[in-house]
């Protein structure tokens, strides 16, 4: 029994973690943080990092607090959240950093429904160059006309 829980914990806080990107994405990114963020839209540097990454780094801060609470303080819950927070990181960073903006040249060549549809919403968010009038804000999860053939 406690297997099972373990495992719905782990799957419900990476469901839930796209819900954070997309909450922190569109509140956070594209409001008072917009600093860190308006690189990520608009390259005004010639590093191959970005003040975006930043967002990166607070996520993986937030898993190895969950991490430690589990090792030191005996909190079961702590392990299949930080977990499910991480396994969220490789997601996110396999599918936007490497897949759709090719820090990485890899992936180039997928070309399924599921690729199509999720190049095609981060494009049409992306062709906002200001922090304002956006679309799309989720990663993994897009809405279903990103879908739809043209």
């Amino acid at each position: 029994m406690q297997a099972i829980l373990w495992i719905l914990v782990f799957l419900g806080t990476y469901c839930f973690m796209e819900f954070m990107a997309w909450f922190t994405h569109k509140y956070i990114m594209h409001g008072f943080l917009w600093s860190l963020h308006k690189d990520h839209h608009k390259k005004d540097h010639n590093s191959w990092f970005e003040r975006n990454d930043a967002f990166f780094i607070f996520y993986a801060v937030v898993s190895i607090v969950f991490f430690l609470l589990w090792k030191y303080n005996n909190l079961w819950i702590g392990l299949p959240i930080g977990l499910g927070i991480f396994a969220y990181g490789i997601s996110y960073f396999i599918v936007h950093d490497i897949f759709i903006h090719q820090r990485f040249k890899l992936f180039r060549k997928a070309n399924n429904w599921y690729a199509k549809g999720v190049r095609r919403a981060h494009k049409i968010h992306h062709k906002h160059i200001g922090k304002e009038d956006g679309e799309c804000f989720g990663m993994l999860f897009v809405p279903f006309k990103y879908f739809k053939k043209t």
